[in-house]
């Protein structure tokens, strides 16, 4: 497997724009890395709160398929780049964080996890969309080269 390109830095104020309630539609892959295009289309309510000053934010999320999540964003400002932890209800384990920043209103983070037994390359892009929209998407790799995108997340600020 290719190694992971260097992690991109960023700033303490990256997030600041995801602070609130948004609301959200989801579409995810159905089934990762087999070549399909069979899209789950879902809608979910999230929320999210800056702590410490703003060096970390807790990210709830709430989807309608009956279960929740979290993000945990931390930034380390000596390396001046964020890692993100994920955990949620239906199995409770927290995954191996993915690291980077933004540059402008794109962000870029990357990690290592498994998906079916195999490891994988994990990479979240970020898009800032002025103060009311925002998407996310999560791409796979088991090569370093070719990447699978396996969910997206469209944001709305909520009224």
């Amino acid at each position: 497997m290719k190694p992971l390109p260097p992690f991109p830095t960023g700033d303490v104020h990256d997030f600041d724009f995801l602070m609130g309630e948004w609301t959200c539609v989801n579409r995810k892959l159905k089934q990762r890395l087999v070549g399909s295009d069979n899209w789950d289309v879902f809608t979910s309510r999230m929320r999210c709160q800056p702590y410490l000053g703003g060096l970390s934010n807790v990210e709830e999320t709430v989807f309608e398929r009956g279960f929740s999540g979290m993000a945990l964003r931390l930034f380390d400002v000596a390396q001046r780049r964020w890692s993100i932890h994920w955990i949620d209800s239906r199995n409770g384990v927290l995954t191996p964080p993915v690291h980077g920043g933004f540059t402008g209103d794109h962000g870029r983070f990357y990690g290592e996890d498994t998906e079916g037994g195999r490891p994988v390359q994990v990479v979240f892009h970020w898009l800032r969309q002025g103060t009311d929209r925002a998407s996310w998407e999560q791409a796979f790799s088991l090569d370093g080269e070719t990447w699978e995108t396996n969910w997206v997340m469209e944001f709305t600020r909520a009224a």
